[in-house]
């Protein structure tokens, strides 16, 4: 479904960003189940093919027939809503969704002020809201995101090791995530685990790059530069087959505001090893589906994934209970629900 010359959809979710970030992410993934529960389109730059859209205009110039809602996640979307319906005359109804779990801004409590609603992604994020919020986990499309049914053969098309215990750690290169918290474990575990490797794919900005490199320099110095690798920013289906290609996953962050790639893990049964942020806790069953570390705590780290590396049934039965926890509990399909309830309450 693509834009019609009549569209005027119900619902307008705006993805200001052209880069994939976890927020663009979140679009991508809603917008195809949404479609079938409710007329909605995304709208904004570099949106993908297939995904319902209407361009940036289009939704400036909504008919004033009815309310309509726009659903923001971002600060310039919430500012954008209040121009489309302070200056514009569109009736919308203004939504957000918060991740964060900090004070927000001067600025983004004036924006968070106006809306007629709020989403929250964890009871966390809601606590920092000042206002009633629905909370509403994220979820995850598991027909995507399921297991490889040849694991071996998807890594000899990937360029990976068949035989490696293969750790994962996915998302924008930075201090935030705790990169050199893996890096630093890798560096103690590997020499005495010779199958052990480990992938990195994000992004790595300009103001990231002096980090970056002194991380690889001490992955060089080490001699570790063929098992502890930075894959770059991937496309998004071939990040999906890097996830099915894992063993284990690490999300290591100092902080998060939800974060799902522990989720996108689990339903292609890889087990997590996370610290204690975001709303991990809520997601990963402590030494069934995987494992919680405290926050900034490398030793901690490192000790969790030599539990995992070591044991070779344990992390394969966590792996299944990784992938029937997030089937049962944390589906898209239910997430899409929730939203579009409080969609229709606004309309």
């Amino acid at each position: 479904m693509t834009d019609r010359p009549a569209a005027a959809p119900l619902v307008v979710a705006p993805n200001l960003k052209r880069r994939l970030s976890g927020v663009t992410a979140t679009v991508l993934r809603l917008i195809p189940v949404q479609a079938g529960m409710i007329d909605i389109r995304a709208t904004g730059p570099g949106l993908p093919p297939g995904i319902p859209h209407i361009p940036l205009w289009r939704a400036a110039l909504m008919p004033r027939d009815r309310w309509r809602v726009w659903h923001a996640r971002r600060n310039t979307e919430m500012a954008l809503g209040l121009i489309l319906r302070g200056l514009l005359r569109r009736r919308y109804r203004l939504l957000f969704t918060s991740a964060a779990q900090r004070r927000h801004t001067g600025f983004t409590r004036w924006l968070i002020r106006r809306q007629d609603a709020l989403i929250a992604t964890s009871p966390q994020a809601a606590g920092y809201l000042e206002r009633p919020a629905t909370v509403i986990l994220h979820g995850v499309d598991t027909t995507v995101f399921r297991p490889a049914p040849d694991r071996a053969a998807l890594r000899a098309e990937l360029g990976l090791d068949p035989e490696a215990v293969l750790i994962g750690c996915f998302g924008r290169v930075r201090a935030q995530k705790g990169v050199d918290l893996l890096v630093e474990a890798g560096l103690a575990l590997l020499p005495d685990r010779p199958r052990a490797q480990i992938i990195f794919t994000g992004r790595i900005t300009a103001d990231n790059r002096a980090f970056a490199d002194e991380l690889q320099a001490r992955i060089r110095a080490a001699g570790l530069q063929d098992r502890i690798r930075f894959l770059g920013e991937l496309p998004w289906d071939r990040l999906v087959a890097h996830y099915q290609a894992l063993n284990l996953f690490a999300a290591p962050a100092r902080w998060e505001g939800f974060g799902l790639t522990p989720l996108e893990a689990a339903a292609c049964a890889v087990p997590t090893v996370a610290a204690r942020v975001g709303a991990y806790e809520s997601l990963i069953l402590e030494g069934d589906t995987g494992s919680l570390v405290p926050r900034d705590d490398a030793p901690a780290l490192t000790a969790a994934l030599a539990r995992w590396l070591d044991d070779d049934a344990g992390r394969a039965a966590a792996g299944r209970a990784a992938r029937d926890h997030v089937t049962a509990n944390h589906a898209i399909e239910a997430e899409a629900r929730a939203i579009t309830a409080v969609y229709r309450s606004l309309l």
